[in-house]
């Protein structure tokens, strides 16, 4: 945080040992606000940016890194020379007390993760998805309530003004009702091109680890999606395919997959085999269409031609996962919008479905009923 000091005329104002208790106590207020982050992991493929963005959140104070394995530490030293870091993370928590941890582990290590950190109170960040099953799901969010942590949950898109500003548009009215959803997402597919991406890859192409392949890995953005403007369908029905089985042979590297609503519908794609990346989402209502791509979007009334929409430009605390983050944990607000935790919850619910619905060539009935305990 930037401490910013002002000149004062001490003649028949402050004292000088009164300017300087004010300075002492202005600078541990300074200290006191900056909020202790490390990092579990770094098997995801996300975590090698936000590694580098780290030290320039002044509301930040960066405690280090927990990764055992030797060459991601190593190229990791070259982001960050100057970190801490140690190959077990319980005994580096031990030491390091952070009160946010930014997990980048495989998905189904995220349980593991929230069991040894909720019962210290330390808050939580996944990459998405919450959880590579939604019996992990279910029990991630018993313990975070528990023990009255927030688990949050990130999605690029969670940050873009233009998302924020369908989101509006479609409370608002501006297209009419909506009743249909389309979207796509996905890109190329992984590739193991060096050690960082072979970690990523070995872990994202691996059915227990990941929950899936690219059904978990880009369905989540349009399940999560659908809940935030739909909420949860009635049912899920879901085909996969490997069009690549020599790249991916143990996953699924293609997924569509169909939520019905008692007066809506979404249509989903989510895939490793397109020639770029895409983030798309169109919504229909009665009277128009909204389409988001990436942080741009457009509307379309009738047969009119498609206009930009201008978005409303988010704060510096709600355009960042640390910030927002911070701002909530600071101040003991609940986590909102597509990075909540219900709702990620039963963004998982969706997947899981799916994965049932590809598996038995059916459609499945939400809400699903409650795993089996062990």
């Amino acid at each position: 945080m930037a401490l910013v000091l002002r000149h004062h005329n001490l003649s028949g104002g402050l004292r000088p040992f009164a300017v300087g208790a004010c300075m002492a106590l202005m600078l541990s207020e300074s200290v006191a606000a900056a909020t202790k982050i490390g990092f579990i992991g770094l098997r995801h493929g996300h975590a090698w940016r936000q590694l580098g963005e780290i030290s320039d959140i002044d509301e930040a104070d960066f405690v280090g890194v927990a990764e055992p394995i030797p060459g991601l530490v190593e190229a990791a030293k070259k982001i960050q020379p100057d970190a801490r870091y140690a190959p077990d993370y319980r005994v580096f928590v031990k030491e390091t007390r952070p009160e946010i941890v930014w997990a980048f582990v495989e998905n189904n290590r995220h349980l593991e993760i929230v069991d040894f950190l909720a019962p210290l109170g330390i808050h939580v960040i996944f990459e998405k998805p919450l959880a590579g099953s939604y019996a992990d799901a279910l029990r991630i969010r018993e313990l975070a309530t528990r023990h009255g942590i927030s688990v949050m949950t990130n999605y690029q898109m969670a940050w873009w003004a233009a998302n924020h500003q369908l989101r509006r548009m479609v409370s608002d009215g501006s297209i009419g009702k909506v009743w249909r959803m389309h979207g796509v997402v996905g890109n190329s597919g992984p590739a193991p091109r060096d050690l960082r991406r072979k970690v990523f890859f070995d872990w994202l192409t691996d059915p227990d680890a990941n929950g899936g392949g690219a059904l978990v890995d880009f369905g989540i953005y349009s399940a999560t999606w659908a809940i935030w403007h739909l909420g949860l369908p009635q049912h899920v029905y879901a085909t996969v395919s490997q069009l690549q089985p020599e790249r991916f042979p143990k996953v699924e590297d293609n997924a569509v997959f169909v939520l019905a609503y008692p007066e809506a519908v979404g249509i989903f794609e989510a895939s490793w085999d397109l020639p770029r990346g895409f983030q798309h989402l169109e919504v229909f209502g009665l009277k128009g269409s909204l389409s988001l791509a990436r942080d741009s979007l457009t509307i379309q009334a009738g047969r009119k031609a498609a206009t930009p929409v201008d978005s409303t430009a988010l704060t510096p605390v709600a355009s960042h996962p640390v910030r927002y983050m911070i701002d909530r944990v600071t101040s003991r607000q609940p986590l909102e919008h597509i990075v909540a935790l219900d709702l990620n919850v039963d963004a998982v619910q969706i997947l899981e479905a799916a994965k049932i619905s590809a598996r038995e060539q059916r459609p499945v009935q939400l809400p699903l009923p409650a795993p089996a305990r062990d």
